[in-house]
C-alpha cells in the first residue's frame, strides 16, 4: 500500500494506491475529510475503487489519479455527501 495526503482549503485528501490481489497493478482510493475550525472532522467523500477499479501500472499513477479525484470533489462538489 502507498499513501499520500494533501490539504485543500478546509479539506484534507487522503489518497491510496492499493495492490490488486493476484493481479497486476494498483487501484486508486480516496477519502476527503472536512477539517473546519472547531467543528469535528467529517468525512465528505470516499471511493475505495476509483475508475471502476482500473489497474494503474504504478503506485505513483494511482496516487496522482486519487489526489486529482479528491481535488475534483473539493472544487466541484463541496457539500455533496457520499
Amino acid at each position: 500500500m502507498h499513501f499520500d495526503e494533501v490539504d485543500a482549503g478546509d479539506y484534507r485528501i487522503y489518497a491510496g494506491a492499493l495492490e490488486r490481489p493476484r493481479q497486476f497493478g494498483y487501484v486508486a482510493a480516496v477519502v476527503v475529510v472536512r477539517m473546519r475550525g472547531r467543528e469535528p472532522r467529517q468525512e465528505a467523500f470516499r471511493d475505495e475503487s476509483l475508475a471502476g477499479g482500473f489497474a494503474w501500472s504504478s503506485p505513483a499513477e494511482a496516487l496522482r489519479f486519487a489526489v486529482n479525484a479528491g481535488r475534483d470533489v473539493v472544487m466541484c462538489r463541496v457539500g455533496a455527501t457520499a
